[in-house]
């Protein structure tokens, strides 16, 4: 069953009384969140419940070794999250074998966090679950919890592998949300080849939290990075101190993840009771943490799908009383399409999910998990979807498993569950050390590291300003020293990309859209210095940082020969035009696909080695792929008409922010086409 209903509708209570039943009853339940937070959450509420015979733990990576064998052996409410059950109790089932012979119910929150990569994994974690489950003889029920979401009993049935009816007639009470979309105020400085400068949507939003703080307002600020998120605290808390209220100043903070373990809850806890009056955080408080008591909720930035728009707006009015949301869009092409054209937020229903459990990238690593855990039989196959057999034969070619007469086993001495990412961080964190005391401060995802914590880059720690002075990829450690610069940085990076196998096309004319497997090959090679008052390039410096490699799934387009010359003879620079409309159709595609932009990435060239054509390609920025790519491959004329109107509508005269710059483009936004983009695109649209 899956419970999906809009937030602070009683989802919670839906699920914790048949629990409570069934641990009365001598049964034990496993709970899942998407993060450490919500679990920690839901384990006070339980304690503070105090329900007859409960025995709730927390179990992640924040649980001391000592408690961990308590939980393992008394425990019958059991709050963890996905990487804990695929790491350590999947992997060291006899040792929660007690639990699992017990095991009534399943309990998957916040289930319509669990799409793209990430999501299939946990779809295959599942499977995994109920098959060490069915060895112990239990068959728990599942119940899924999800905000209000399109197809519900889809996701789920996707996300289990088993048959799910949806509970989704939502009849709570609910107070008032009033709805602000606020598109920031041209200034009057020009940035790169001249375009408009917007007030950035951090200095807005950092500005409303100094007001709603100055008049008591309790407030969350939704940013869309860790910088960002410190930013927007210490910009407020300098406009408190300006405006002489240094006392509020201290109740506003930022919170996201890579702050260690204690810092967190310090901070949970001050929201909850009211100490903190502001806090701007990444995602990580989106989902179900209780933060009763909150009366406004600024978004800084597209959420990425409008599910996580809903989530995160209802943070706010959680006890009853009217509440605030204001979306304050960025200078980025989808955010001034929607400020600009409300109805795609408010007439349109929520996302369906997408996920795909049969990525033979993800569903490898799991069969070899599965046959570690215990032999894999020809019986169990179907657990693990139709893809299996064809994978499994695949792994057993590479010696990775064995055939016995007891089923297929893992060969190897390394542990088998080392082998999925789950979470796309493409490594081991890389932990960031202060170079003078050797303080602990953070850490940052591998992938993530070659952007955020190269050599130079500006790092921000709760209100604090550090420089990287070294990145040792080998050892995972980024050195920081304290200094104040007066620069940003941003990373340059390059991007190649192959055309691997074509798996559908449609032709439009002589033009063409393209789906299929690709080769992509990604690499840091140097950042640019940015002042922090104008944003202008103040200088570049390279760096020596190492290929990334990833094999992934695209759509791509192409047009024909002639439609090419004829753009040529009519003056449009076709490099230009395609980078640009590059860049915009990676800042619609969440218009359409369930994905943010920093799920995607983009490549565009005036005449590609395996076409031999003018192509522009979106690829999914997950290993194997994540469905996205699909998404906009099955939607591509509506998804490329947006594209070229959003360009066209834009108030700007030669391209800006808001319609063909990226904030992530390698080349430094050079060249870009405005008028030549929207020729490309009414030649491709025009085509068919």
């Amino acid at each position: 069953m899956i419970i999906a209903t809009g937030t602070a509708s009683g989802k919670s209570l839906g699920f914790l009384l048949p629990c409570a039943a069934a641990v009365a009853e001598g049964g034990s339940v496993l709970y899942l969140a998407p993060t450490k937070a919500l679990a920690a959450d839901q384990a006070r509420r339980l304690a503070e419940l105090a329900l007859p015979g409960v025995r709730a733990a927390a179990y992640d990576g924040d649980t001391p070794a000592e408690e961990r064998l308590w939980v393992r052996t008394h425990a019958n409410y059991v709050l963890t999250n996905p990487d804990m059950l695929h790491r350590s109790i999947l992997a060291r089932h006899a040792s929660w074998a007690g639990f699992l012979r017990r095991l009534r119910y399943v309990v998957v929150d916040e289930a319509h966090h669990y799409r793209g990569v990430f999501g299939s994994h946990v779809a295959q974690i599942l499977r995994r679950l109920r098959r060490v489950c069915a060895r112990y003889r239990s068959e728990p029920r599942f119940v899924l919890a999800s905000a209000t979401s399109a197809a519900p009993a889809d996701t789920a049935r996707r996300l289990t592998g088993l048959p799910v009816v949806a509970v989704d007639q939502d009849a709570s009470a609910r107070a008032a949300l009033h709805f602000a979309l606020v598109e920031p105020e041209l200034t009057e400085m020009t940035g790169e080849r001249g375009a408009p400068v917007r007030r950035t949507a951090t200095a807005v939003a950092a500005e409303l939290l100094a007001d709603l703080a100055a008049q008591e307002v309790r407030t969350l600020v939704f940013v869309r990075s860790r910088q960002g998120a410190e930013l927007v605290a210490l910009a407020a808390q300098r406009l408190l101190v300006d405006a002489g209220r240094s006392d509020l100043a201290r109740r506003v903070a930022a919170y996201r993840g890579g702050y260690l373990a204690a810092d967190r809850r310090r901070l949970e806890r001050q929201l909850r009771s009211g100490e903190l009056l502001g806090l701007a955080t990444t995602n990580a408080l989106e989902l179900g943490v209780d933060v009763t008591g909150l009366d406004a909720v600024l978004l800084t930035g597209w959420p990425g799908t409008r599910a996580s728009l809903w989530q995160q707006a209802g943070r706010a009015g959680r006890g009853g009383r009217d509440a605030l949301a204001v979306f304050v869009a960025r200078d980025d092409p989808l955010d001034t399409y929607l400020v600009h054209h409300p109805d795609a937020i408010f007439g349109r229903a929520v996302e369906a999910t997408v996920l795909d459990p049969d990525n033979p990238y993800v569903l490898a690593p799991h069969l070899c998990a599965a046959a570690e855990e215990l032999p894999l039989t020809p019986e169990e196959l179907p657990v693990f979807g139709p893809a299996a057999p064809e994978v499994l034969a695949d792994l057993e070619e590479r010696g990775m498993l064995r055939r016995r007469p007891r089923g297929w086993f893992w060969t190897r001495r390394d542990r088998a569950c080392d082998l999925a990412d789950i979470r796309g961080a493409g490594g081991a964190p890389v932990q960031i050390v202060e170079e003078g005391t050797g303080l602990l401060l953070g850490s940052v995802d591998e992938a993530a590291a070659h952007t955020t914590v190269h050599p130079g880059a500006v790092y921000l720690h709760q209100g604090l300003t550090y420089v990287v002075s070294e990145l040792d990829l080998d050892a995972g450690v980024a050195l920081v020293r304290g200094e104040n610069p007066d620069h940003s940085t941003w990373a340059r990076e390059v991007t190649e990309i192959e055309i691997l196998k074509t798996l559908r096309e449609e032709a439009w004319g002589d033009a063409a859209v393209r789906f299929g497997e690709v080769r992509v090959v990604r690499q840091v090679v140097g950042y640019l210095r940015r002042d922090l008052r104008t944003g202008a390039v103040l200088g570049e410096q390279p760096l020596d940082l190492p290929e990334r490699v990833l094999h992934s799934r695209a759509v791509w387009w192409t047009i024909g020969r002639e439609a090419e010359e004829r753009l040529r003879a009519e003056g449009v620079e076709l490099r230009g035009a395609a980078h640009a409309a590059e860049h915009a159709s990676i800042g619609l595609l969440p218009l359409f696909a369930t994905c943010d932009r920093w799920d995607i990435g983009g490549v565009s060239t005036a005449l590609h080695a395996d076409t031999g054509l003018l192509t522009v390609f979106v690829y999914d920025g997950h290993e194997g792929g994540a469905g996205f790519a699909e998404r906009g491959y099955a939607a591509a004329r509506d998804w490329l008409r947006a594209t070229r109107d959003a360009i066209a509508a834009c108030e700007c005269s030669a391209g800006c922010p808001s319609c063909i710059q990226s904030p992530k483009c390698g080349n430094g936004n050079d060249p870009l086409s405005k008028p030549g983009a929207v020729r490309l695109l009414d030649a491709l649209l025009g085509a068919g």
